[in-house]
């Protein structure tokens, strides 16, 4: 059995400060055996934000992996988002823009989803879905890790990754079982499940950890425990009006057939932030 704590869009400069210890307690308390981090660490990639993040991260027990996001260069420097749009990630997070972590039976590959030359938009860039398929371990559940989904509910109106569709449907005959995202602020598992025509890859969308943009209601991360072909999720929520997180609710998937099935009724997401500009959070 592993167990592994997905966060994403933690947006240090644009957080819920008085949530920070409460999420630390969490996350520790779930005694992890990885923790997952799927971008947007911070708000607009400065150097006092990401300085804010290392602080935080320094603090979680478990070892800890983590793929960049859109917010995580530089907005409004062009020349530094056009030439060097990691330096500052780097220097915070690591060299690695793609790591590749191995947790028990449970291999995460990472995939760096950015397009600096595009605000939000993201891309799956030309070797990247061959570098993942090379990577995977027949023996183990290989799960894709990445900032951008790789498919949309139908009530988001932002747009597709480049590739995405190729990407979804090759990495599902490589073998790949699993794909952890974020971006939209909004969870989504057996939603996109109902929606998908690849069961055999489970999306799980996460909602923002940390993020203080009242119009997401909620801040929210999970842990997944793996289980052979077995999944529980627990999906830790602290509703925007409310100082910390609730008791986790919890979701239940198998894979024995080969395609996902969910063992409760699907979830109705909450999409707060599908008509926002492209100048705001997500």
């Amino acid at each position: 059995m592993t167990r592994i704590v997905h966060l994403s869009d933690l947006h240090f400069g644009f957080h819920r400060a008085r949530l920070l210890d409460h999420l630390l307690e969490r996350v520790n308390h779930a005694r992890a055996d990885l923790v997952v981090l799927t971008g947007d660490i911070t708000h607009r990639g400065r150097s006092a934000q990401y300085a804010q993040a290392a602080a935080f991260l320094s603090r979680i027990e478990a070892p800890l992996m983590a793929v960049p996001g859109n917010h995580d260069v530089p907005l409004y420097n062009l020349p530094m988002r056009y030439l060097m749009p990691y330096a500052a990630y780097r220097r915070a997070m690591g060299p690695e823009l793609s790591p590749t972590r191995q947790a028990g039976g449970v291999r995460v590959l990472g995939m760096n989803s950015v397009d600096p030359f595009a605000v939000q938009r993201g891309i799956v860039r030309d070797g990247e879905i061959g570098r993942l398929t090379g990577g995977l371990d027949p023996t183990a559940m290989n799960v894709v890790a990445m900032h951008h989904p790789l498919e949309h509910l139908a009530q988001v109106d932002k747009e597709l990754s480049r590739r995405a569709p190729e990407a979804l449907a090759r990495l599902e005959r490589a073998g790949v079982q699993i794909v952890l995202s974020g971006h939209l602020h909004v969870w989504a598992t057996g939603a996109m499940l109902d929606q998908t025509t690849h069961p055999g890859v489970l999306q799980i969308q996460g909602g923002t950890a940390l993020c203080a943009r009242v119009s997401d209601r909620q801040n929210e991360f999970a842990v997944l425990q793996i289980d052979g072909t077995l999944l529980t999720i627990e999906r830790h929520i602290a509703p925007m009006d409310e100082p910390s997180f609730r008791p986790p609710e919890y979701e239940h998937f198998s894979r024995e057939s080969g395609i996902w099935v969910a063992h409760q009724p699907l979830e109705t997401p909450i999409v707060p932030g599908a008509t926002e500009t492209a100048f705001s959070t997500a």
